[in-house]
C-alpha cells in the first residue's frame, strides 16, 4: 500500500466516524469508532494470542502471535499464521488479542486485548445482520455491563444510531432498568443522556412526577444531561409541560446561560424529530427568549424555519436597540425578515438598512435565506446529511455563510472577512472572545440545528492535529510504506 492510500484507509475510518455522529441519537456523544465500525473498514480481523516462546522486541516493542480464529480476510490470514504486532502490555502465554489489520500486500495489525467474554461478543458482532434494529437489540443488553470494553462500545453504537431507529426499539426496552439507571448519582451525563432518550421512548405520564423532581432539583447529579433531561420530560407531559419549562428555564431570567439553552436544544429537538408538541406551542416557548436580548438570537432562527411570522415588530425593535456588545442580532433578524413572506417584512428591511447599512449588506450579501423546515419534518434516517452538508446547513440556520461559499479550499478572502466578523457568535468562539458563558457545550449551535451531539465538534481539531502529524511524519520519512506509530496500536487497553 502506498503512503497516501493508507492515509486514505485512516481518514476514511475517521469519516465513518464524523458520518455517523451526523446522524446520531439526538443527545448521545459517541467516544471513539464501534468494533463494528473497525472491522468493517479493516482488511482483516482475527483473534490470535501470545505463545510460549514469544519475546518482545525491545527495540522495536514487536511481539511474535499466533491466530486463533479469523473474522474476516480469511484469504489474507489463517488460523496457526504467526505475525508480529507492536504491544508493550502483558503478552504472558495464552493472552488473548483482537488483531485489525490494513494493508493486503503487507499487513500492519492493530492489537486489542480481549477476555473469553469480548472474544465472543466479537464472534457475535461479525454474525450481526445489515439491520439498524436487529443490532440495538444485541448491544442494548451490554450497555451497563461490567467490561468497560462493551459497555463502551455498546454506548457508542447507540449513539451513533438515528433517533427513529431507537424508537423502534421500544417493545425490547426495560423501563424500570432505564429508571434505575437514570437515577444513579454516578452515572457520567452522556450515559445519562442516552438512558433519558430511551425513557422518553417507552416511559409513560406515570413518570411525569419523577422526571419534573429531576429537573427542578439543585443537584447537579440529578440534573446531568439536562437538555436530554427537558426533552424527556415534554415527551412524557406533552404539551402542557411547556409551562414548567417556561417558568424554570425561558422565562427565569435568573437561570444560568447553559439551563436555558439545553431548553433551547430540548425544544428545538421537539420541533424538528417528533410530532409529540405542535410547533405553533413551541414557539409560544421560544418568544419568551427573545425578551433576554443577550439570548434571542439563538430562537431567531428556529422562529424562521417554523414558519412564525408573528415576531417582526419585536425583532425590528431588537435591531433598533441593539448595541456595541450585542449587535450580533442584527443579521439573524435581517435573515429572518428576509424569509418572511409578509409585505411588512420587506418594507422592515429597507427601514433598518437606514440605521445599519452594513448589517443588511452583510445579510444579503453572505447569507442565503435559510429554508423553512418541512410542516411534517422527516425522520433523521430518511435524510440525506453528510458532514459537509450537515455544516453548511447548521451555518446557514444560524446566521452562517451561504453553502456556495463554503466549498472546502474555495473560501475567498471577502468570505474569510465576513467569516470573522459573523463566526465569533457561535457559542464557542464568543465564550473565548468574551471571556463569557464558560458553561456551555462548545461548538453546540454551529455543530447542528437539531441534535446536541459534540463528537462531530470536538474531533474538528484533534483530526485537524492528528493529520497534519501524519503528513509531516509522510514528508520526512519518505519512501513508500509508513511504518505505523505504536501508539496508535494500542489505543484499547
Amino acid at each position: 500500500m502506498k503512503r497516501w492510500n493508507f492515509l486514505a484507509v485512516v481518514a476514511l475510518a475517521m469519516s465513518g466516524v464524523a458520518a455517523s455522529a451526523s446522524l446520531a441519537c439526538p443527545f448521545c456523544s459517541a467516544v471513539s469508532q464501534t468494533l463494528r465500525q473497525e472491522m468493517a473498514v479493516m482488511d482483516a480481523i482475527a483473534v490470535a494470542q501470545s505463545i510460549g516462546d514469544s519475546q518482545r522486541d525491545e527495540s522495536t516493542g514487536k511481539v511474535e502471535l499466533e491466530i486463533i480464529s479469523v473474522l474476516k480476510g480469511n484469504e489474507l490470514i489463517k488460523p496457526g499464521d504467526r505475525v508480529s504486532v507492536v504491544y508493550y502490555g502483558a503478552v504472558e502465554p495464552g493472552r488473548r488479542f483482537m488483531l485489525s489489520g490494513a494493508d493486503p500486500e503487507n499487513i500492519q495489525w492493530a492489537c486489542l486485548p480481549i477476555t473469553d467474554v469480548s472474544e465472543k461478543y466479537l464472534l457475535d458482532i461479525s454474525k450481526l445482520p445489515d439491520d439498524p434494529l436487529e443490532r440495538l437489540k444485541f448491544f442494548q443488553p451490554y450497555l451497563q455491563h461490567p467490561d468497560t470494553m462493551l459497555n463502551r462500545d455498546a454506548y457508542d453504537e447507540f449513539a451513533i444510531t438515528p433517533y427513529p431507529v431507537i424508537k423502534d426499539l421500544k417493545p425490547f426496552m426495560n423501563h424500570d432498568e432505564l429508571m434505575s439507571w437514570i437515577k444513579e448519582p454516578e452515572m457520567p451525563a452522556d450515559r445519562k443522556r442516552l438512558y433519558l432518550t430511551m425513557l422518553g421512548v417507552c416511559g409513560t405520564e406515570d413518570d411525569v412526577p419523577v422526571v419534573e423532581d429531576m429537573l427542578r432539583s439543585t443537584l447537579d447529579s440529578t440534573r446531568g444531561g439536562l437538555d436530554a433531561l427537558i426533552a424527556c420530560y415534554l415527551v412524557l407531559a406533552g404539551e402542557k409541560g411547556l409551562a414548567t419549562v417556561d417558568e424554570l428555564f425561558l422565562t427565569n431570567k435568573q437561570a444560568p446561560y447553559a439551563d436555558t439553552y439545553a431548553a433551547i436544544m430540548a425544544i428545538r429537538f421537539h420541533g424538528t424529530e417528533t410530532d409529540r408538541i405542535p410547533r405553533s406551542a413551541l414557539v409560544q416557548s421560544l418568544h419568551h427568549v427573545l425578551e433576554r436580548k443577550d439570548l434571542a438570537d439563538l430562537v431567531i432562527p428556529d422562529l424562521a424555519r417554523w414558519g412564525d411570522w408573528s415576531q417582526i415588530d419585536r425583532l425590528v425593535k431588537l435591531f433598533i436597540d441593539a448595541e456595541k456588545d450585542n449587535n450580533w442580532i442584527r443579521v439573524p433578524v435581517v435573515n429572518y425578515l428576509r424569509m418572511c413572506p409578509k409585505p411588512e417584512a420587506a418594507a422592515a428591511i429597507e427601514k433598518l438598512k437606514a440605521i445599519d447599512p452594513d448589517s443588511v449588506k452583510r445579510a444579503s450579501s453572505f447569507f442565503s435565506i435559510p429554508v423553512p423546515a418541512p410542516t411534517t419534518s422527516p425522520s433523521t434516517s430518511q435524510r440525506k446529511r453528510t458532514p459537509a452538508h450537515l455544516f453548511a446547513k447548521a451555518v446557514d440556520e444560524f446566521g452562517g455563510l451561504d453553502p456556495k461559499l463554503l466549498a472546502i479550499g474555495h473560501m475567498d478572502s471577502d468570505t474569510k472577512l465576513a467569516a470573522k466578523h459573523l463566526f465569533p457568535r457561535t457559542e464557542h468562539a464568543f465564550a473565548i472572545a468574551h471571556g463569557t458563558r464558560r458553561d456551555i457545550r462548545p461548538l453546540a449551535a454551529i455543530h447542528s440545528g437539531v441534535t446536541t451531539n459534540r463528537w462531530l465538534a470536538w474531533s474538528v481539531l484533534p483530526l485537524a492535529f492528528l493529520t497534519g502529524l501524519i503528513a509531516l511524519y509522510a514528508i520526512i520519512v519518505g519512501g513508500d510504506r509508513p511504518q505505523l506509530v505504536p501508539v496508535s496500536l494500542n489505543i484499547r487497553r
